[in-house]
């Protein structure tokens, strides 16, 4: 990788990310949902990054937050970065809930940072769909 240098001959500060502020920690929220013409699903939402620092606490928030779902959807669509660490979670969470018989998908928006992280690493793209609509029609 080349370093850049401004016109002046000075380097430019390094900002992790982009220009804006430093991004927030990754949280993860999990829902039940489910109606009348559908099995309920376990929503697991992702909001920030996914990386080294934040894989392993979200796995284990994830994994408790759904012991109980027979179904799951892995919303990445507020994802703001995912590196290989997120993907090693993601591919560890489909292996535990494929273990135990339990449905799952992965929600990544077509031109969002984890599709294009999940396409990269050739992740399984018959898990992955675009909206969590999309997502849990395929659940059945």
């Amino acid at each position: 990788m080349k370093d850049e240098v401004r016109v002046d001959g000075e380097r430019p500060e390094f900002v992790p990310h982009g220009d804006g502020p430093p991004p927030a920690a990754a949280t993860v929220s999990v829902q039940n949902q489910g109606d009348a013409d559908r099995e309920a699903f376990a929503l697991v939402t992702f909001v920030g990054e996914i990386d080294l620092g934040t894989a392993p606490a979200l796995g284990d928030t994830v994994l408790r937050g759904t012991t109980e779902a027979t179904a799951v959807v892995l919303d990445l669509s507020a994802v703001t970065f995912l590196d290989s660490a997120g993907v090693r979670l993601l591919d560890n969470l489909v292996h535990a809930y494929e273990g135990r018989g339990c449905v799952v998908r992965l929600v990544a928006p077509e031109h969002g940072v984890a599709r294009f992280t999940l396409t990269l690493c050739a992740f399984r793209s018959d898990l992955v769909e675009t909206t969590v609509s999309a997502a849990r029609d395929s659940l059945n």
